[in-house]
């Protein structure tokens, strides 16, 4: 059965696509993250038999093709693994023909790839939804689970997330640009620590801080670990090169030393700070197995939200409710 007490701002998401954080308002966004906490409890069900997600994944993945196979599952609905590998998609045929055709099959698309005009081009001539299931832009559905993560250590429910502080430490990266995007609705005051040269793209920045200047938030660019972790609620961090950065490697762990999530590190957070990392980490480079593997992390539960995040939003873009 479909859930009747959903908002009406989440109903008004049928049939749109989600590429960034940014393409649903404040109300949506925290009803999202609502409706993902109550599908977690056990308190919503919601139907989606006879629909059929579709993934196009040009990037290893996963914790997001499994999570994305399972929520539709638990839905009621299938999914189809559209690998380039085993598909036309790989063989260079046009985003414009493979876009339309799948629309004919599927009632919507997730798409993992480098480039972001590559998603916007399947969202372009697709006629169902498209979802960013990651770009080197944005990852949005992992900032939902982030926030949700950070709702159920500190609230209630998602208007409580106003006011709290989320400190990142890192590259200023796809998974940065989502969370300052999406704490900037939900009235997080996020800082990115980074070293100098790391920054997040500054079109993202100045368009995070327009979000939060309405929404009451902050985002801060701080280029020393300390000042960015002192007093926060959460300390986040990610992997130093991300995918198709691999030739950097070296240069990136040179650059980024000094930087590492550990125990000193979170001994300058509020002393119920949680620990986040969207995963797959490496000890001893980026996070401490101190801090990974310590009463604060909250790493595991971050990574299962990202399976009730992605039913909440399915459901959404599907009509379910």
């Amino acid at each position: 059965m479909a859930v009747s007490s959903a908002p009406a701002c989440l109903a008004a998401l049928a049939g749109r696509d989600y590429l960034s954080s940014a393409d649903i308002s404040a109300d949506q966004t925290r009803a999202l993250l609502d409706l993902a906490a109550s599908l977690k409890q056990g308190r919503s069900r919601i139907d989606l038999r006879g629909k059929t997600l579709g993934l196009i994944f040009s990037k290893a993945s996963t914790r997001t093709r499994v999570s994305f196979t399972v929520a539709m599952a638990r839905l009621g609905g299938q999914t189809i693994d559209l690998l380039p590998t085993v598909s036309q998609v790989g063989r260079g045929e046009p985003v414009a023909d493979t876009a339309r055709v799948l629309s004919r099959y599927c009632d919507a698309l997730a798409i993992r790839t480098f480039a972001q005009a590559d998603l916007d081009a399947y969202a372009h001539w697709a006629s169902i939804p498209v979802v960013n299931a990651l770009t080197d832009r944005e990852h949005p559905c992992q900032a939902l689970a982030d926030f949700l993560t950070l709702q159920e250590a500190f609230g209630a429910a998602a208007k409580d997330l106003a006011g709290l502080t989320l400190a990142y430490v890192g590259d200023g990266n796809n998974v940065a640009h989502s969370l300052m995007l999406c704490g900037a609705l939900l009235g997080v005051q996020v800082r990115v620590g980074c070293p100098v040269g790391f920054e997040p793209s500054a079109a993202v920045l100045e368009q995070a801080r327009q979000l939060a200047a309405a929404h009451g938030a902050s985002v801060e660019v701080l280029h020393e670990p300390v000042a960015a972790v002192r007093g926060a609620h959460a300390v986040y961090t990610d992997v130093w090169a991300s995918m198709g950065q691999e030739e950097e490697k070296a240069a990136r762990q040179q650059a980024f030393s000094g930087w590492c999530l550990d125990e000193e590190l979170m001994a300058e957070a509020d002393p119920r700070a949680i620990v986040l990392h969207c995963l797959p980490a490496y000890r001893g480079l980026e996070i401490s197995a101190g801090a990974m593997e310590g009463s604060s992390s909250r790493i595991f539960d971050q990574a299962e939200n990202r399976l009730h995040v992605q039913q909440a939003l399915l459901a959404a873009l599907l009509g379910g409710l």
